[in-house]
């Protein structure tokens, strides 16, 4: 048996399933496509998690496309963090091309054009469904890790979210949780210290400008109402197709702390809201992080080991985290151990650090005697992948060299016109367009502050009245009184007294002689 034989038999091994898969593509060898030899994923291993690594323009956006598709046509919704603005696309049909029908003749499978179901969703000013969350859903731990508070202020934060639930104060908007802090740290200081401990002025000021750092970043925009339903990214559309929900975060690249900030606040609420599940086959939700550096370059320890733990555990319920970005280490190895499937596009070796980190990324990869992982990975092409999944009893499959398939729907941007015409067909519009800003702690502490404020002056209005009455009930003085209460008066009678004393003294003493 010849080398490629062998090798064609170790594929169709390695990635021959029993249960529903997803296509990517057919195996390749010495830089040739091996015709119909396909390398799909097993849908059941989609909650094991992800990784889309490669240089920039490698391919790695056209893959997530890809895998998004093939997801929905397999009856799975799809969350896309479309942080370049380039997946919109997906809301159109695909134009063909003779490059296209040629790649999928070498795969064996037909290239059909497709648009599929798509909601496009924003949590800044961009046009679309409007994702938004409140102050209380956070709660005070994840508060405190997005803010990257020490212990102490932390404390202070539980504190502020217990007072708050004990006297029925709505935390949902920057400006509530704003408005609660300068009240506990002056009217309600007295209040506060009796009943829940002490709150140190410079901690309070530390959690301000923590504050306002994220509020800069656009957290205003994305904290209120009306919150996000975690049902709304699980619709299946009347073909039996899933919903692929489009983040568009192009506008907020430099504002990693907002990116970070709604991307735990997501996790920990699907982690929170879905059920286990045990083994269905397929998985409820796949989230697509692209860019993903953006989430772990800005976070603090603390907020890094919450996005480990979520990872270990939001895949029991159903739920698969694939992290897209331009090398494997730009992710913590903490989590890099939890990803089961690795697509790694072409790397480029131009310094002697980026031919390290090249020997390095190809160890993370199954060892194979077909391929020379470390060159390899500086020769694929564009649409080209190294692959390793996990297969059905989460084994990792042999490494493949892999000319992936081509998108359905179209590769580029919608226009304008397109964008409006999706949005006006949008199902989640009239939920989610407009901002509701009802009563809160904000309002509420406004109206107790009024009610002190009036208080406080009808009781000076009390006591000048008072006085000025004790004023007027006060007997008129006579001529000679008036006339005393000078001082100079006084004194002059003070000296007329004493002179009138004294002559008594003399007469009533001659009287005794």
């Amino acid at each position: 048996m010849s080398n490629t034989e062998q090798f064609r038999t170790a594929i169709e091994q390695g990635y021959t399933f029993k249960g529903d898969s997803v296509l990517l593509g057919t195996s390749m060898l010495d830089g040739e496509a091996l015709i119909n030899n396909q390398i799909k994923a097993p849908l059941k291993t989609f909650n094991r998690h992800g990784l889309i690594a490669g240089a920039t323009g490698t391919g790695k956006t056209k893959t997530v496309q890809n895998l998004a598709e093939r997801l929905s046509e397999s009856g799975v919704p799809v969350l896309l963090m479309d942080i370049k603005g380039d997946l919109s696309g997906l809301t159109q049909e695909g134009g063909g091309h003779p490059k296209i029908d040629e790649r999928h003749a070498k795969i064996g499978v037909d290239w059909t054009p497709r648009a599929y179901p798509t909601e496009l969703l924003t949590i800044s000013d961009q046009e679309g469904v409007r994702m938004r969350a409140t102050i209380s859903e956070f709660g005070p731990v994840l508060l405190s890790k997005i803010l990257d508070l020490n212990d102490t202020q932390s404390g202070i934060v539980s504190i502020i979210f217990k007072y708050c639930d004990d006297h029925s104060l709505p935390l949902l908007d920057i400006k509530d949780f704003r408005k609660v802090l300068q009240y506990i740290s002056k009217e309600g200081k007295e209040e506060i210290e009796e009943n829940y401990g002490y709150v140190s002025s410079s901690s309070i000021g530390a959690i301000m400008r923590k504050l306002l750092a994220v509020e800069q970043q656009g957290a205003d925009t994305f904290f209120g109402e009306v919150s996000f339903d975690i049902d709304d990214f699980l619709r299946i559309d009347d073909r039996g197709m899933g919903y692929i929900n489009i983040l568009r975060l192009d506008d907020i690249q430099s504002k990693p702390k907002l990116f970070s900030t709604f991307m735990l606040c997501l996790l920990a609420e699907i982690y929170e809201s879905l059920p286990e599940q045990g083994d269905t086959g397929r998985p409820e939700l796949v989230i697509f992080i692209d860019e993903a550096h953006l989430i772990f370059d800005e976070a603090s320890k603390a907020l890094l080991d919450q996005i480990e733990t979520i990872v270990k555990l939001i895949r029991s319920k159903g739920v698969g985290l694939f992290f897209c970005t331009q090398n494997p280490t730009d992710v913590p190895d903490a989590v890099l151990s939890q990803l089961g499937m690795k697509i790694q596009h072409a790397l480029r070796a131009f310094t002697a650090k980026d031919r390290k980190a090249i020997k390095l990324t190809a160890e993370n990869y199954p060892i194979t005697e077909y391929y020379k992982t470390d060159e390899l990975l500086t020769k694929l092409g564009i649409g080209e992948a190294i692959v390793s999944v996990l297969n059905e009893k989460g084994i990792p499959t042999p490494l493949v060299h892999t000319l992936l398939t081509a998108p359905s729907s179209r590769m580029d941007v919608i226009s304008a016109k397109e964008k409006k015409a999706v949005l006006a067909a949008s199902e989640l519009m009239d939920k989610y367009g407009k901002a509701v800003d009802r009563e809160s702690a904000y309002e509420m502490l406004e109206e107790r502050l009024e009610k002190l404020e009036e208080k406080k002056e009808k009781e000076e209005k009390a006591q000048v009245k008072a006085r000025t009455t004790r004023s007027r009930r006060r007997p008129e003085k006579s001529t000679f009184e008036k006339i005393a209460s000078h001082s100079l008066t006084k004194t002059v009678m003070r000296e007329v007294t004493r002179g009138l004393l004294g002559v008594l003294g003399i007469k009533s003493t001659s009287r005794r002689r």
